[in-house]
């Protein structure tokens, strides 16, 4: 009888084991997948924030190939200008180093 009672408090103490160790692998399991649904939104939200931010920044630099477009037609209209100014005191002077 003794030997029996030994089996049944085995037998007892191996199923729950075997309960408590399922158990914490349901609630471990829980938490890991509330963990990585937490740490997934995270990384989709800084992806979106890097995503907005490229957008962005695209955005500048067609303002700013823009606006250094407009330099350049302005420049090219100075430097046309200056040219002009050039040849008329060229003529100018020439007039004068005649008269003179």
């Amino acid at each position: 009888m003794t030997i029996e009672v030994a089996l049944l408090i085995s037998g007892v103490s191996l199923a729950f084991g075997i309960y408590q160790g399922v158990s914490n692998m349901k609630r471990n399991a829980k938490t890991d997948i509330q963990s990585d649904a937490s740490q997934l939104t995270t990384v989709i939200v800084k992806l979106e924030n890097i995503g907005n931010g490229i957008t962005e920044i695209k955005s500048e630099m067609t303002n700013v190939k823009n606006d250094i477009k407009e330099s350049r037609e302005r420049i090219i209209k100075v430097e046309e200008s200056a040219k002009q100014a050039h040849k008329r005191l060229d003529s100018i002077e020439k007039i004068q180093a005649r008269i003179n």
